[in-house]
């Protein structure tokens, strides 16, 4: 034998082999459904008996394995069943040929055989014949199992009678020498009436009855001859007969002790122990008249000759250590080494296991095709697995996917390599689910990992589906990016360019062939994000509610009704809430401190918001990001659309052609201070622009307030017109309009009101259409009284008017300028940027215009007055200086 049989396990050894294979041209897909339907006769219950019969299928076996029957009797093919095709009665001879012929290929050790005849009507098919059997079609086959069935029955009949002629054969010293292929050459001209012949004739003879009676159900008889065999053969030193009698002897005890079976799967096998004694009893001539007693009964068996747990591993080991005497065994010694692993898996002695495995590395099978080696690499990596042995069984699946793409295969198979590939990944600790590394710590071999990350990209690209390989190159520059040198990082994002050249990366699910499905891989370390702030509007957009709306709203409200679900509820929605809110159709801000980490300039092509809850328009922003920088400031911007609660859920970057959604849900490192603001309705945008000249000393407005200050100089009684022109440049109508106004503090009594305005004309052209401008004329007319202010001499530089009124905003500061309320609030750029007034408002559309005049005038005629009473307090204020100062020193020579 030069292929051994992987999947073989101990209660194998009482199974009979059936062939099953098709004749002449039969369907792929039909041959396999009929032979479904064969295979699932697997066991059947022999009638007037309390024995099974079990059956292993095949439907492609070597004839040179048959050769190996006497050996090991389940290796023989005692069963064929051949499935055809015939059309018409011309066919029916050259099929019925073919079907002897291949009976002919296991004619030597066939018991009995079946020919299912599909497609064939007519006179033929109605003759009944035994080994065949005709059915209209594949579909219309109703009695297949059936038939199975009895056939089965007539092959245990075939062996049981083998089973009496060699349990009761009485030609003592002419018991016929049983051999394996290789050893007939050995036994020419050997002397065939010594001693030793004829024990080592009658020991192997025995272990041949042993195995018959093992297949035949009849286990405690099988465990004495068992034994018996083994004490013969060991008397004679026959190592390789006396290796397969020990497995025998193990197999024997592992169905006796494991009923279930040890292939790790369901085989449906019924408990044979509780019928042990009648199984000796059934069948008292089962036993030969050489020494052997025919009343055994069951408690001596299981007493002396079935081997404990532990002894089967014993006696396993010494039956592979007698195999690996021979070289042309190596195959039988494979699959003992494999045997005993899945005894020692069920019994969770994995070391052990471990051991046998290893033994069966190194075991010499000679010239093995690259089929063979696949298939022997993917086994072992099963019974790794099988142990809980993850990261060996990955190795070894690893290399049988490198052994498919081996240079000495004419057509590589790059798809069983990249599933061979994927297959490995549970073994090294890796999952193709950024979300499963973003939960913890990194685990595993990282160089291995990544390793195993390139070929994936490899294989798939030789695949032809770069699709794949772009998938594989994110999620390594996603997980593994801490892990990478800066060689390794340029290396990695070159190629990503390559392929996202071909096939752009996205943020959709790939699909395998098998069904395994590929999560997206956003990008989010590209850059890294560390925190997002949501950015107020500027002073001149802020939206302010009227107190006396505020006042009607309150009125409205529902009765309160304590809740302690509801409380907890809107205490967490308030830590997400933002307090200010945006408008719609304003440009509202998002703030990100980014990081670089790549040893080179990241460039990212393209980034904006996600968000959720109202209609909202991005505007990207294009990034170049200098090599391994500090936290650096990104403002991504967009427009609400609509009115209502806007979710800030994260954003999206295309980056090296790989387009990521990232959600700030799942970057645990990002800070923010809350991500849902409310947006309300539209509002108006008015400008404001005076005839008067800017003040060199503006006013210091409130947090609600904005100032635009002219200044003019104006002596007492004298009388200037200031014109204000208000131009809508919003979108919606100014449909009312109000002008007040306030006084600063003076020490100055005013007579009268000094401003004056008349809204009428006005107030005529409103509502006022976007675009539109409305002029209003503003009289100032200056009546002052200086009589309570001797003592002071005011500043003539610092007279001036102010305008001063609610929110004003700029064009420019719709480009992104550097926000107003960071700079100071002298400095002059500050100044320069308020041109316009917009006010706010929810439910009216009401307008105030104040106007603030602090206005320090003095007559000509008084400032000689007010200038000598202020020299003469200095002068006062020194001499009593003078005075205390004397006084001081006075005092302190007289304490001396």
């Amino acid at each position: 034998m030069s292929i051994p049989d992987y999947m073989q396990c101990a209660e194998d050894h009482q199974t009979v082999l059936v062939v099953v294979q098709p004749v002449g041209i039969v369907p792929e897909d039909e041959f396999f459904r009929i032979y479904k339907r064969i295979t699932s006769v697997a066991q059947v219950s022999i009638r007037d008996s309390q024995r099974n019969l079990y059956i292993r299928y095949r439907h492609h076996y070597l004839p040179e394995n048959n050769e190996w029957g006497d050996f090991q009797t389940h290796r023989k093919v005692v069963g064929l069943i051949s499935v055809t095709t015939c059309g018409s009665a011309k066919e029916w001879p050259q099929t019925s040929d073919r079907f002897h012929c291949q009976k002919d290929v296991f004619g030597a050790t066939l018991y009995d055989s079946r020919l299912l005849v599909f497609g064939l009507q007519g006179e033929i098919a109605e003759q009944q014949r035994t080994d065949v059997a005709f059915y209209p079609s594949y579909d219309d086959c109703p009695d297949v199992e059936k038939r199975v069935e009895d056939f089965v029955e007539s092959i245990f009949i075939v062996l049981e009678s083998k089973r009496l002629d060699r349990a009761t054969d009485k030609s003592g010293d002419k018991i016929p020498l049983l051999c394996v292929p290789f050893e007939k050459k050995d036994f020419v001209g050997l002397d065939t009436d010594s001693r030793h012949y004829k024990k080592c004739c009658q020991g192997r003879m025995r272990k041949h009855v042993g195995d018959l009676c093992l297949q035949a159900g009849m286990l405690q008889d099988a465990l004495v001859h068992y034994h018996m065999a083994v004490e013969l053969l060991r008397s004679v030193n026959d190592f390789l007969w006396l290796g397969a009698a020990l497995e025998g002897l193990c197999s024997a005890s592992v169905i006796f002790h494991y009923p279930g079976g040890t292939a790790g799967k369901a085989s449906g096998r019924e408990p044979s122990l509780a019928r042990g004694a009648q199984e000796v009893l059934i069948d008292p001539g089962a036993l030969t008249a050489n020494g052997i007693s025919a009343d055994t009964s069951s408690e001596i068996g299981r007493a002396k000759n079935c081997l404990g747990p532990e002894d089967i591993i014993e006696k396993y080991k010494e039956s592979i250590s007698y195999y690996g005497k021979y070289k042309n065994a190596g195959v039988i010694e494979l699959e003992a080494c494999v045997k005993a692993v899945r005894v020692l898996a069920i019994q969770k002695r994995v070391m052990e296991a471990s051991e046998f495995l290893q033994n069966a590395v190194y075991i010499n099978l000679g010239q093995l095709s690259e089929e063979e080696k696949i298939q022997r690499y993917s086994i072992l990596s099963e019974l790794y697995h099988l142990i809980g042995f993850h990261r060996k069984s990955a190795f070894f699946k690893r290399v049988a996917a490198m052994q498919c793409v081996a240079p000495t295969i004419p057509e590589p198979g790059w798809r069983a390599c990249y599933k061979l590939l994927l297959e490995t990944l549970p073994g090294y600790s890796l999952c193709l689910d950024p979300k499963d590394f973003s939960k913890g710590s990194h685990r595993g071999w990282a160089a291995v990992q990544v390793r195993l990350l390139h070929e994936l990209v490899y294989a798939s690209r030789r695949m032809g589906n770069p699709g794949l390989s772009v998938r594989h190159l994110s999620f390594l520059l996603q997980t593994m990016l801490d892990l990478l040198s800066d060689q390794e990082k340029k290396e990695v994002t070159q190629s990503l360019e390559n392929y996202t050249s071909k096939c752009p990366g996205g943020m959709e699910v790939l699909t395998l062939p098998d069904g395994l499905k590929l999560p997206p891989v956003p990008l989010s370390k590209l850059p890294i994000v560390r925190s997002v702030k949501l950015l107020d509007l500027p002073v001149s957009l802020r939206p302010h509610k009227q107190k006396g709306l505020l006042e009607n709203n309150l009125s409205s409200k529902s009765p309160f009704i304590y809740s302690p679900i509801i409380m907890h509820t809107r205490g967490e929605e308030r830590t997400k809430k933002i307090e200010f809110r945006w408008v719609q159709g304003d440009v509202c801000e998002v703030q990100l401190m980014v990081y670089n980490p790549m040893p080179f300039e990241l460039r990212v092509e393209h980034m904006g918001l996600l968000t959720s809850g109202v209609e909202f328009e991005a505007l990207p922003a294009a990034l170049s990001l200098p090599a391994e920088s500090g936290l650096y400031p990104v403002t991504l911007v967009g427009v609400p659309r609509t009115a209502g609660n806007i979710n800030i859920n994260g954003y999206h970057t295309s980056v090296f052609g790989v387009t990521s959604d990232c959600l700030l849900d799942g970057l645990p490192s990002v800070r923010t201070s809350g991500c849902v603001v409310e947006v309300i309705p539209s509002l108006p945008r008015l400008q404001l622009s005076t005839s008067l000249p800017r003040s060199a000393h503006p006013l210091r407005p409130s947090k609600e307030e904005l100032s635009s200050s002219v200044s003019v100089q104006l002596f007492n009684g004298e009388t200037q017109q200031l014109t204000i022109t208000l131009e809508n440049i919003g979108s919606e109508d100014l449909e009312t309009l109000e002008v007040t106004s306030k006084t600063c503090n003076t020490k100055e009594k005013l007579f009268g009101e000094f401003l004056s305005w008349d809204l009428e004309e006005a107030v005529s052209q409103l509502p006022l259409k976007p675009g539109q401008s409305v002029t209003l004329t503003v009289n100032v007319k200056v009546r002052l009284d200086f009589s309570g202010g001797e003592n002071l001499l005011q500043d003539l530089n610092d007279d001036g008017i102010s305008v001063t009124g609610l929110p004003i905003s700029s064009p420019l500061r719709q480009v992104l300028k550097p926000r107003a309320e960071t700079k100071a609030l002298g400095s002059e750029s500050s100044k320069t940027d308020y041109n316009h007034v917009k006010t706010r408002r929810y439910t009216e559309l009401m307008w105030r215009v104040s106007i603030r005049v602090q206005l320090i005038s003095i007559s000509g005629e008084n400032r000689l007055d007010v200038l000598l009473n202020y020299i003469l307090s200095l002068c006062v204020c020194v001499c009593v200086c003078v005075c205390v100062c004397v006084c001081v020193w006075l005092w302190c020579c007289r304490v001396r």
